[in-house]
């Protein structure tokens, strides 16, 4: 775990480079570059340097430095495939089912601790996805307040192929701001929408030409930055409640489910599959 000193001396560094992402500050926007391959697996490695980074954007040097803060991916792939599955697997194997009920809590917790914290942040945060933002990306996406998309762009929850719901606060924070007829065809379904049927759905505010994402999340962001933070944070707040209650419970959910055989049984054909995606049909 990072210290309280090391976490004050990145943000006055104004730059950080890590395995799995890195953050640095442009013309007063704090920039989180999401960089593993092969695409931003939310597992143990991720996890840990997204806790890094919400330290560093708790700190009173991140709110003066920043009004905004931009998250993209450098993976060709996309912005995030969801959790590292693979990994949960491999470590849930040979637990009983009291023990992986107790391990997915605490990582399930920790992941949740990092996108409330991006949620409430007084900074106006924008998410600026290519291609695959599935699952927890998806759920990533979320938690900030502006979606940009490329037109490439695709959502999908494909977790009820494995037997589970969204882990990270999707379910939430999708009631939160859209319509139920969209929030029940993505989680019921599984299917994948595209940035133009995000776009009509109120999901994405801007879709970007192809590789064009970042470019108009720069550009949001400077118009966020004309702007006094104090209000800006305090419209936020009003805009964002955070459901917290549903957030518990969803945890509560996906603990019940997850002990259960056949999601084993369904990330063992997921961990084996040769498919480019083998959640998707």
């Amino acid at each position: 775990m990072i210290s309280d000193k090391e976490i004050v001396s990145q943000a006055a560094s104004h730059s950080h480079k890590g395995k799995a992402l890195s953050w640095q500050w442009n013309d007063g926007v704090l920039e989180l570059a999401l960089h593993l391959p092969p695409c931003n697996e939310i597992g143990t490695a991720m996890l840990s340097e997204l806790e890094q980074f919400v330290a560093v954007l708790k700190t009173a040097e991140a709110s003066a430095s920043a009004s905004a803060v931009i998250i993209h991916s450098e993976q060709p792939a996309g912005f995030c495939a969801g959790a590292d599955l693979r990994e949960l697997y491999a470590a849930a194997l040979p637990l009983t089912p009291a023990e992986r009920a107790t391990g997915i809590r605490v990582f399930l917790e920790r992941i949740h601790d990092v996108l409330n914290a991006l949620d409430a942040s007084p900074l106006t945060t924008i998410a600026a996805v290519h291609g695959v933002t599935f699952g927890g990306g998806f759920e990533l996406a979320l938690a900030c307040d502006l979606i940009v998309a490329d037109k490439m762009a695709r959502f999908c929850f494909p977790e009820l192929r494995l037997g589970l719901i969204p882990g990270f606060g999707g379910i939430p924070r999708l009631k939160r701001d859209l319509g139920n007829g969209i929030v029940r065809d993505l989680l019921l379904t599984g299917r994948s929408i595209n940035a133009s049927k995000a776009l009509a759905a109120g999901l994405v505010s801007q879709v970007a030409a192809e590789g064009g994402a970042l470019l108009v999340a720069r550009a949001a962001a400077a118009q966020v930055g004309k702007f006094d933070r104090a209000a800006s944070a305090a419209a936020k707040q009003f805009l964002k409640p955070i459901p917290r209650d549903e957030l518990r419970r969803e945890i509560d959910l996906f603990c019940e489910l997850f002990v259960r055989p056949a999601v084993m049984e369904g990330l063992r054909k997921f961990v084996e599959s040769t498919d480019t995606h083998p959640y998707l049909p």
